[in-house]
C-alpha cells in the first residue's frame, strides 16, 4: 500500500481532533512513519499529565525511540498535526528526522490562541537580553568530572 503525504497528515490530524474532543490535551497529534508503517503515534497530554514537555511530537519521538531500541530516527518521518514549537523542533534535530511535515501553520496555531513565536524570538536573542537568565555556575567537581569519564570512556 502506498500511502501519501497527505494521507499520513490526516492521520496525525485525526489524532489532534480526538485528543481535543476528549479534552486531553491541546489540539495536537503526531505519527512517525518508517519503510511506509506508523511505529509510533502522539498527542499532546499537557492537560491531563500537567507536564508541559508532554507534545505530541516529543510523546511520538519517545515512544519511536523506546519501540526501536534507539534515538536516531533518521530513516524515519514526522508528521504533525501543527508547525513544531523550539522545544519540538529541538528534539526533531538530537532524534536525527530528517522528513518533517506538517499541517498548521504557526500562524494558524497563533489564531486559535496556541502560538509559540515568543519563544522562537526569545531563542534568536543573545542568552542577555532574554527573558530567563541563565546563570553559570562553575564546578570544582575534580576527579568526578562527568564530561571527562564520559570522554575517558570513549563515548
Amino acid at each position: 500500500m502506498n500511502v501519501t503525504h497527505q494521507e499520513w497528515i490526516d492521520q496525525a490530524i485525526e489524532l489532534a481532533y480526538e485528543n481535543t474532543k476528549e479534552k486531553r490535551g491541546k489540539p495536537f497529534g503526531a505519527i512517525i512513519v518508517k519503510d511506509g508503517e506508523v511505529i509510533a503515534k502522539g498527542v499532546n497530554d499537557v492537560l491531563q499529565t500537567h507536564d508541559p514537555t508532554a507534545h505530541a511530537e516529543l510523546q511520538a519521538i519517545r515512544a519511536a525511540g523506546q519501540k526501536l531500541g534507539t534515538s536516531d530516527l533518521s530513516d524515519c518521518q514526522l508528521y504533525a498535526s501543527g508547525e513544531p514549537c523550539p522545544m519540538c523542533l529541538g528534539a526533531i534535530y538530537l532524534s536525527n528526522l530528517k522528513e518533517v511535515y506538517y499541517a498548521y501553520t504557526a500562524e494558524e496555531e497563533a489564531a486559535a490562541g496556541l502560538g509559540t513565536q515568543y519563544y522562537y524570538e526569545q531563542l534568536a536573542l543573545p542568552k542577555h537580553q532574554r527573558d530567563i537568565q541563565l546563570q553559570h555556575v562553575k564546578t570544582n567537581a575534580g576527579d568526578r568530572d562527568p564530561f571527562a569519564l564520559w570522554k575517558k570512556l570513549g563515548r
